[in-house]
């Protein structure tokens, strides 16, 4: 069902994958929009070790929320901030693109867990985070992207 990758050779391990969507905090998650055009838009995730899924909030409406209660297919791409090797002007990007399917977080103490979480890789500031989550908490939607197939590459822009 899944392609595989054509360029072996520049193919991340899981390992690596992972490694990517725990560190980098924001990607482009894809989605099934209006009159089946694609949908992407920049969104920060936390990805959770102890589940193997991604998780994303939101608020309870708009053109995102219409996309997934529709079809709840999509992708999610991660990259890094690349690297040089020394005396080279190419970037080196490490990508990660994940598929799967979304699933709506119904559970509060859930959802004000993982926004925690997701909060501390932005910042430690504790008091912000708990004032944050008692202000905006109860109007905040959850949701999971269930990994079906994930691959990820290291690619040379020259």
């Amino acid at each position: 069902m899944f392609r595989k990758m054509l360029r072996i050779q520049q193919q991340l391990t899981d390992k690596e994958c992972i490694e990517i969507l725990k560190r980098e905090p924001r990607g482009v998650l894809s989605v099934l929009g209006d009159d089946d055009y694609p949908y992407g838009m920049p969104i920060n995730h936390f990805y959770c070790e102890k589940d193997g899924k991604l998780y994303f909030h939101s608020g309870k409406t708009g053109h995102k929320i219409d996309a997934i209660r529709r079809h709840g297919k999509a992708s999610f791409c991660v990259y890094d901030q690349g690297f040089r090797k020394e005396g080279q002007w190419a970037l080196n990007i490490k990508s990660v693109i994940v598929f799967g399917h979304i699933e709506i977080v119904k559970n509060r103490d859930k959802i004000y867990d993982i926004a925690r979480q997701l909060s501390r890789k932005f910042t430690d500031d504790e008091a912000y985070i708990e004032r944050e989550i008692r202000t905006s908490g109860p109007g905040t939607l959850m949701f999971a992207l269930a990994p079906e197939h994930m691959t990820g590459k290291l690619v040379n822009e020259a």
